[in-house]
């Protein structure tokens, strides 16, 4: 985050009152901004003049250029004081915005991305937008200040072309966001055609799905370590299509070969050069899958990765203290570098390296004297090419890593926006619970529930609902910003699945609640499917578009992680509204799910867990065979198979389906295993031959 900038007369804007990282990284610019709320706009329409919206992120390489190059240059500032009200968002603080005004300027410009750069009306309508703009005329794009002078003419001068041009933008975002798509009884033949949308996007070279820029789609991925699960013929190309994506994503350049952790995407696709900013939704969803492909592939070298996340997260986005896990981590210290924190020329390596430890980086990483970067060709992104398979001193590789690591500690490191979102917090709980399941590590699993603990403590409450922001790093207090469908959907997701790892029923009681509180709030009980948001009445401009979120982008939809946590509660209640909202749900995309490929495998999640009908197996007790059983159970994913771990003193307080089985098992010294499906049980078991058969036949 840079934060080099000063105002010439050493003022700070209003931003400086502001909570998010982000805004407040822009308070010494010579911008009058304004924060997204009515007041802003209440200013435009007195002062008659159009709204300038800017969207970006603290983590976000180019928002911070265009802050440089035009939001702090006086000539530019002067203009947008004279001739806009200027409002600036944290695309991470309100997703809500964002996603509106992303799909208003792909309507405009046939791109979206940030930062995102919109002309509104005063009540909030787009009528002109882009992303970054130079401030000359370069790269085929219009100088930003002649953007702003010819959007403030046309605002001035030709006010009926304007607002036509709103009204036409307005209608295209209600069109995008509103699928027409009802089909009924979505099954099996949907699923294998989104299963082969995604495999045949597969490179087969390199990994991955799709050219440049490459993106990991962790989704797409457990839906295949699924798939590959469940025998037939496109078992084993399922497994070959992630084992091979897996491998190649943790040996290239988008995973930091040093710290942990992956980068948010690579440029090219061979996952040489990533975009450097790393952040908690890619590494949450990357350790489900790599904890997952152990789990079915028992693939030591997925098991290394998946504790390497780990290691990363602990030491850079967890709050150790109080729970919980941070926002994101930057791409780059300054606006004169790009991803110099992470890479590496020959020279730097041979300074903190002898010479026989160099002569294995440079074999292990590939060092060369001319590197992958064009702002400076001799920095390396450290990537593991084919001599690791070719004999390497393992031990000798972790000593370089080590000491080249505690040389990039010394490094001026990147900022991390240690703000804690509700939803991203929901997504990096369920996969530590994941990971700590799979792995067999304690700590993972300590760390989750009483990060778990602390987001419902801070953010939920059964008559406000929830909260989309558990608290900012800066560690300054804030207006409650309402939570959206995402923020319900993953926390309930995560206390569900604090629910299995631990038997304890009050986690259950809150994913009831919460999943409650979700179908009231957000469920359109006249067309299907969630709302992100909750209907307001005076909503802002693009916010008065309803929006039913089907693609994964870039974290799961909320419409298909809702399903899901619906599916789980009728598993666990007994209670048939919950599968009809759920089945609903899936019948409201089912029409046009197939042409979105790779973007709807959180639906294919969801499908599958529909489809193939819930799994539930019940360990009961805390002894040695009580471990092994619940290994076996836990052999092999699936998403539709929930491991429940109990004590018998558990066994009084369960969710109502179990509770009309369970209570009532033989008395046994020993523990034993159950498996439910749907709405009977098999006898219990006790030997993991026993729990084998049952759970294959």
């Amino acid at each position: 985050m840079s934060d080099e900038s000063v105002k010439h007369d050493g003022s700070l804007n209003s931003l400086s009152r502001a909570a998010s990282a982000y805004l407040r990284s822009a308070q010494h610019q010579p911008i009058e901004w304004n924060e997204w709320g009515a007041e802003a706009f209440e200013k435009a329409r007195r002062e008659n003049k159009p709204v300038l919206l800017d969207i970006g992120a603290v983590w976000c390489h180019w928002c911070h250029v265009m802050d440089r190059e035009s939001y702090e240059n006086p000539a530019t500032a002067e203009i947008i004081n004279a001739k806009f009200v200027a409002v600036k968002v944290d695309r991470d603080e309100r997703p809500d915005v964002d996603t509106r005004y992303q799909s208003a300027v792909a309507a405009i410009s046939g791109q979206g991305g940030w930062p995102l750069t919109a002309f509104l009306t005063p009540d909030g309508k787009p009528y002109f937008g882009g992303t970054y703009f130079p401030p000359d005329e370069r790269y085929g794009r219009p100088s930003f200040q002649r953007v702003l002078l010819t959007m403030a003419d046309a605002f001035a001068n030709k006010r009926e072309e304007v607002e036509e041009s709103a009204g036409s933008v307005m209608m295209a975002i209600e069109h995008n966001e509103s699928f027409s798509g009802r089909a009924g009884n979505p099954g099996e033949p949907l699923l294998e055609k989104v299963i082969d949308s995604i495999v045949k996007q597969f490179d087969e070279r390199n990994g991955g799905f799709g050219s440049q820029p490459k993106f990991p789609h962790p989704g797409a991925l457990d839906l295949l370590v699924d798939a590959a699960g469940r025998g037939g013929e496109e078992a084993a190309r399922a497994k070959h299509v992630v084992e091979v994506t897996l491998e190649k994503m943790a040996a290239g350049g988008i995973y930091d070969q040093l710290a942990g952790g992956f980068h948010r995407y690579s440029v090219d696709e061979r996952w040489v050069v990533p975009h450097f900013e790393k952040m908690a939704y890619d590494n949450s969803e990357l350790l489900k899958n790599y904890a997952h492909a152990f789990q079915s592939f028992v693939e030591p070298e997925f098991a290394r990765v998946a504790k390497d996340i780990l290691r990363w997260m602990d030491e850079w986005l967890s709050d150790r203290e109080l729970g919980g896990f941070y926002a994101s981590q930057d791409a780059d210290d300054s606006l004169d570098d790009d991803g110099d924190y992470f890479t590496w020329t020959v020279d730097e390596a041979k300074a903190v390296l002898s010479a026989e430890e160099f002569a294995v980086a440079e074999k292990y990483f590939e060092l060369r004297v001319v590197g992958d970067m064009h702002h400076n060709p001799q920095k390396n992104v450290l990537r593991v090419g084919p001599a690791r398979t070719a004999g390497v001193d393992e031990g000798a590789v972790e000593t370089v890593k080590r000491k080249m690591y505690a040389a990039r500690l010394l490094r001026k490191t990147p900022y991390v926006d240690r703000t804690v979102y509700t939803g991203w917090n929901g997504m990096c709980i369920s996969a530590y619970l994941a990971a700590g399941r799979a792995l067999g590590l304690s700590e993972p699993v300590e760390f989750a529930l009483k990060s778990l603990e602390r987001v419902v403590a801070s953010v939920w409450d059964a008559r406000a609902g929830m909260a989309h922001v558990v608290a900012y790093g800066e560690g300054v207090a804030a207006a409650r910003i309402p939570g959206v469908l995402e923020d319900y959907a993953f926390v309930a997701a995560a206390a569900l699945d604090a629910w299995e790892v631990t038997g304890e029923f009050a986690y259950y009681a809150t994913a009831k609640e919460i999943g409650d509180a979700m179908l009231a709030r957000f469920y359109d009980a006249v067309g299907g499917g969630f709302f992100d948001t909750e209907k307001d009445a005076d909503a802002i401009g693009a916010l008065s578009a309803r929006r039913k979120p089907l693609q994964d982008s870039p974290t799961p939809a909320g419409n298909a992680v809702a399903a899901a946590v619906l599916l789980r509660l009728a598993a666990l209640t007994g209670d048939a509204v919950y599968e009809t909202r759920a089945q609903e749900t899936l019948e409201t995309f089912a029409g046009v799910v197939e042409h979105f490929g790779l973007y709807a495998a959180s639906y294919g999640l969801a499908l599958r867990r529909a489809v193939a009908g819930s799994v539930q197996v019940c360990v009961i007790g805390d002894d040695d065979a009580a471990e092994v059983l619940a290994a076996i159970a836990m052999a092999k994913y699936a998403v539709n198979k929930s491991v429940v771990r109990l004590r018998r003193d558990q066994l009084d307080r369960l969710p109502p389906a179990l509770a009309e089985t369970l209570p009532f098992l033989p008395v046994s010294e020993g523990s034993v295993a159950v498996v439910c499906r749907g709405n009977s049980c098999l006898p219990p078991v006790e030997s993991a031959r026993e729990l084998l058969a049952a759970l294959n036949g």
